[in-house]
């Protein structure tokens, strides 16, 4: 494939200047970064890969005529649990290098420990894939130890860890790591070495966050937040007094309680229940609570979540968010937007997609996330396809990413006027 001279002249640059090292992926040393790097995009090599390996055509051209210009801040850029790609999701880390990346909105997925804080994890069992629990004391606290895998019966190796196994002071003990776990290990240093190669441990450990702690930085940096309320994985009440009502009522109430005005709080949940809790209970948020739609491939299935959204439009719900699949589909032959796609916009629904940049080498189609256009995805660079036609097709207000460099680089050449997702 023939190498563009301005991409290879930009990256040449970024690297004399030492900004695709640590620095420009926002790892500040202590507290917050300074008030001046806080600013400054960095997008590091990364897009410009995805653009050199992008097939020749007219979006080619136009993202090629972009790569020496400054890139912007933009909600259309939406920081999944940070920048996992590459740091310990979740992180004080993780986070700092979705900001440098561009990310104008920043997630923290809640649940909470024994103790009823809330804390930023993507499962409320998953202590054992995204943390040094194992090789801790706090081992011995977990639901489920460690189990080693049996070859010869075929066993896995197992372990279940959860946040509400721990008060807020253990849990602040932990160490972030790369999300994974191998089932084969035989030993709990094996279970826990598994970074898959196309990720990196190269900035692990990192500081795991609360709630609070999240909101605190994300004011600081002067960004949207949108918080996921994970469904318990305990039962509830838990402990006796504590619903799940109560739980959702309390993640709102640290926005309240830390003086956030409601115009940049997005709070997701998957369980439609929540949501028009949160609608009917909260109506300063209202506007801006994010259902999570999963009925595509659960309950109720494809034809049915397609036929609900007028029913969601007319119960208040603003915002859904089913997964980037969802929203498109083969078309004469190219990437369209899908029958979902169009009924949501229908229904006056606006779309928030998720997630880009997360499966990993896109040469046997994708995966999960690109189920729908597999026949069309056979390499890295069709991830900037999609992206466009999820922003300039199915219109979009943002897109989930694991590496937000991506995105910001993105929606900065290409669209028009900032896309900001709380407009």
């Amino acid at each position: 494939m023939t190498h563009r001279p301005t991409t290879i002249a930009r990256l040449r640059r970024l690297a004399a200047a030492g900004l695709v090292g640590v620095t420009a992926l926002g790892v500040w040393p202590g507290g917050a970064p300074p008030a001046a790097a806080t600013d400054r995009i960095e997008l590091g090599p990364r897009p410009f890969h995805l653009l050199e390996r992008l097939e020749e055509g007219p979006l080619k051209r136009a993202l090629a005529a972009c790569v020496d210009e400054p890139a912007r801040r933009t909600d259309f850029s939406i920081a999944h649990r940070g920048a996992p790609l590459q740091f310990p999701e979740h992180s004080l880390e993780s986070y700092r290098a979705a900001h440098a990346q561009g990310a104008g909105v920043q997630e923290c997925d809640v649940t909470f420990t024994k103790d009823r804080a809330l804390v930023c994890r993507h499962a409320q069992c998953d202590l054992h894939r995204t943390t040094n629990i194992l090789a801790t004391p706090l081992a011995a606290k977990c639901s489920e130890p460690f189990t080693p895998a049996d070859p010869t019966t075929g066993r896995e190796a197992s372990a279940k860890c959860c946040a509400s196994d721990l008060t807020l002071a253990e849990f602040k003990s932990l160490a972030a790591k790369m999300d994974a776990a191998d089932p084969t290990a035989t030993r709990v240093e094996d279970y826990m070495n598994a970074t898959a190669p196309w990720r990196t441990d190269l900035y692990s450990p990192g500081a795991v966050m609360s709630h609070r702690e999240s909101i605190a930085l994300f004011q600081r940096l002067g960004v949207k937040m949108t918080p996921e309320l994970k469904r318990p994985e305990v039962s509830m009440p838990f402990e006796g007094g504590y619903r799940y009502i109560d739980y959702a009522d309390q993640l709102i109430q640290e926005y309240r309680d830390a003086g956030v005005p409601p115009d940049r709080v997005y709070p997701q949940s998957f369980d439609l229940k929540i949501v028009r809790h949160w609608i009917a209970a909260h109506p300063d948020f209202a506007d801006r609570v994010v259902f999570l739609d999963s009925g595509p491939w659960r309950e109720p299935g494809m034809d049915a979540a397609i036929a609900r959204l007028p029913e969601l439009a007319a119960d208040g719900v603003r915002i859904v968010a089913p997964p980037m699949w969802a929203l498109i589909a083969v078309e004469d032959g190219r990437i369209a937007p899908s029958a979902y796609a169009k009924a949501a916009k229908a229904a006056g629904l606006r779309i928030i997609a998720w997630t880009l940049e997360r499966s990993g080498p896109l040469a046997d189609g994708g995966g999960w996330y690109y189920q729908t256009v597999a026949d069309l995805i056979d390499d890295d660079g069709d991830m900037l396809t999609v992206l466009d036609v999820l922003a300039r097709e199915v219109g979009v207000d943002g897109v989930f990413s694991d590496w937000p460099a991506t995105v910001s680089f993105y929606a900065s050449c290409r669209l028009d006027a900032p896309a900001e997702a709380a407009d």
